[in-house]
């Protein structure tokens, strides 16, 4: 089962990130995202560097990726921000679609805020 959904991973900065999700979710470029503290360690520049986040785990349609990539990097602080689009293989057919429904610009749809997505 390929549903057309994916889930697209994005850290930010902690005072950054519930804008540039609201920034997504507005635009219908994502259905919802939701946001958790992170502690994170990379390089960067040379220099182990550690920081700490959020990550913004955003469900939206594979065919928006261009777009939401596109407004993420657009929308963030970072020179180079962590954007990682994983492929949904399989889930509740209800939630997809809803998904789905709340990604296409222009259109209503019914529910607004399942459970998952407050």
């Amino acid at each position: 089962m390929d549903p057309g959904i994916v889930v697209v991973l994005c850290t930010a900065p902690s005072g950054d990130a519930e804008r540039i999700a609201e920034r997504v979710v507005e635009k219908r470029l994502a259905a919802c995202v939701n946001l958790f503290g992170v502690g994170s360690v990379f390089w960067w520049e040379g220099t182990l560097a550690r920081e700490r986040e959020e990550l913004l785990v955003i469900k939206t349609r594979r065919d928006l990726l261009p777009d939401l990539t596109a407004a993420l990097k657009g929308a963030h602080p970072y020179e180079t921000p962590e954007i990682i689009a994983l492929p949904i293989i399989g889930g509740d057919a209800d939630y997809l679609a809803w998904v789905a429904d709340e990604t296409r610009r222009g259109e209503s749809s019914g529910e607004r805020h399942p459970p998952e997505c407050p």
